[in-house]
């Protein structure tokens, strides 16, 4: 079938099953049923027990704390735990628990919503939290998770100053004080000491669960000095990973992430898993260590001004090379027209402009072809028997005519790159949401629910087939063929208005494109035909 097609119908059609794999490839993975928390102000921090629910066992309660599976010897008692500090400023408010650790992260934002159309909570119920501690040595642990930390300040309101807290934590032979410097941009600055040189980890938490996964990765990653990016997706950890030389680490979804930085060079960052075998990510800590978080959105601007290496934390999957460097062309129009949906159609048609000279060498070749199609057939007819001397007569013909049958295939297929990083870009873009473009698009990262965008680009994909010359031999290929632009409307109805905005506007330039081609074409038939006919008469 793929034989008989032309290189742009090759296009299309690989593109279409590219989407049909990326849908069928996405898993969404829900939270799980938050747990109901007692709150218990004293000191002393313990466990809910009744006669109806079964006692756990320590590594029971361990496992559950650590959010993964855990040897006796590492083994940490969980316990239910209160808020011991609330930070707040205009964007977020962020809270600590009497474990020392950050409980929840609610943006304040009108763009950062759920899927329920709540302010984005970052921190997840389950698993662990960042800043966690888990001692190697179990009887330290037991006295950890029952002793609560204390803070010299319940509450702190940011402003354009950062604001310093001391939580200290008070065990039997040991003291251990977390100073944390909260600054209004989400990041922060932490220095723990212990009192003993104990070891001890220190947990990142779980991503943040607050979009819908939409054919977008989300899971772990580590970037190391080396500029080498590692993913463990949800679902696909396996056993334990050690790495050093990290520059940052990340737990992420699609638009935001929990993000720890600033580490000594020689120590040991470790991934493992949780019973659903998506990673936890922890660090092998010093007596007195110092290192810097931030929990938010990963926008560009946002964590280019905390520190430039932070947006290796944008990642973009297999396109990244191309996707970093337009997405860095796309804020620049941004700046300039002060709107993102039109920046997404300049941008569109910037780069189209760029391709128009190959993209125009492709049609004119595919005109070509349909032209000539009638005459290869019957050279192909005339030698169907013999298959070698078909080719040959066919090949000759095309050199006779200056026709290469993969002048239209290599120009589309310069296409394909830049389409995927698009497609990234407008995918995991932050900056879209909550942000308008005109009319009834009133957030570029949501799908249309008028569904007007779709239907558009649905209807010019459909006259940009009506106008493509095709050299289709068998009528049940060209009415399978037909039925793309219904199936391409059909996934574009839940894709981001962004996306199909960008896919739609470069319908239209196709279709503009392939008016002026088609036009060039017929020209140059009726020169050719007038010139051949001038030469007739003369000869006569």
């Amino acid at each position: 079938m793929l034989d008989k097609m032309s290189p742009n119908q090759r296009l299309m059609f690989a593109v279409a099953i590219s989407v049909v794999f990326f849908v069928a490839y996405t898993a969404i993975f829900p939270p799980e049923e938050p747990v109901v928390v007692e709150k218990n102000n004293n000191e002393k921090v313990g466990i809910k027990t009744d006669s109806q629910t079964p006692v756990q066992t320590t590594n029971e309660r361990v496992e559950k704390a650590a959010g993964h599976a855990i040897s006796a010897s590492d083994s940490v008692i969980s316990s239910e735990s209160s808020n011991i500090l609330t930070v707040k400023n205009d964007n977020f408010i962020l809270k600590m628990d009497t474990l020392g650790r950050i409980s929840s992260m609610e943006l304040l934002d009108e763009r950062f919503r759920d899927k329920e159309d709540n302010h984005a909570q970052l921190i997840p119920q389950n698993g662990t939290k960042p800043l966690f501690v888990r001692f190697l040595d179990n009887n330290l642990n037991a006295q950890a998770t029952s002793i609560a930390y204390t803070s010299d300040v319940s509450e702190i309101t940011l402003s354009t100053e950062p604001k310093k807290v001391t939580l200290t934590q008070k065990l039997t032979d040991l003291t251990l004080t977390k100073e944390i410097t909260f600054y209004s941009d989400g990041h922060y600055d932490v220095d723990v000491k212990l009192s003993q040189d104990k070891r001890y980890f220190i947990y990142l938490g779980q991503r943040p669960v607050i979009t819908e996964q939409m054919m977008t990765i989300s899971g772990a990653m580590v970037y190391t000095d080396d500029e080498i990016v590692t993913i463990v997706e949800d679902g696909d950890a396996e056993g334990r990973k050690t790495f050093t030389g990290v520059e940052l680490i990340s737990a992420f979804d699609q638009y935001s992430a929990t993000i720890m930085y600033g580490f000594p060079k020689d120590t040991s960052i470790i991934i493992e898993r949780d019973r659903d075998d998506n990673p936890v990510v922890y660090f092998d800590a010093l007596q007195n260590m110092s290192f810097h978080g931030y929990i938010g959105q990963k926008e560009y601007k946002v964590l280019k001004n905390i520190k430039p290496v932070l947006t290796n934390a944008i990642e973009y999957g297999w396109f990244t090379f191309a996707s970093k460097p337009l997405f860095q062309l796309l804020s620049w129009l941004h700046g300039f027209f002060g709107n993102w949906g039109w920046a997404i159609i300049a941008m569109t048609l910037l780069i189209r402009a760029i391709l128009y000279p190959l993209t125009s060498k492709g049609m004119l070749s595919m005109a070509k072809m349909k032209d000539i199609a009638p005459e290869v057939k019957a050279i192909q007819e005339k030698y169907k028997d013999q298959k070698e001397k078909s080719g040959q007569a066919v090949m000759a013909f095309y050199q006779k005519k200056g026709v290469n049958p993969l002048g239209g295939c290599l120009p589309m297929l310069l296409q394909i790159p830049i389409f995927f990083a698009m497609y990234r870009v407008l995918l995991n873009a932050v900056e879209l949401q909550g942000a308008p473009w005109l009319f009834w698009v009133h957030d570029l990262s949501r799908m249309d629910h008028t569904y007007i965008l779709p239907i558009l680009m649905g209807a010019s994909m459909y006259y940009q087939q009506k106008l493509t010359p095709n050299n289709f031999t068998d009528p049940m290929q060209e009415k399978v063929f037909k039925f793309l632009p219904l199936i391409f409307t059909f996934f574009f109805l839940n894709f981001p208005s962004g996306l199909v905005l960008y896919w739609f506007v470069n319908n239209l330039f196709s279709i503009a494109q392939q008016f002026v081609v088609n036009q060039q074409f017929a020209n140059a038939k009726d020169l050719e035909k007038a010139l051949h006919k001038n030469g007739k008469n003369k000869d006569d």
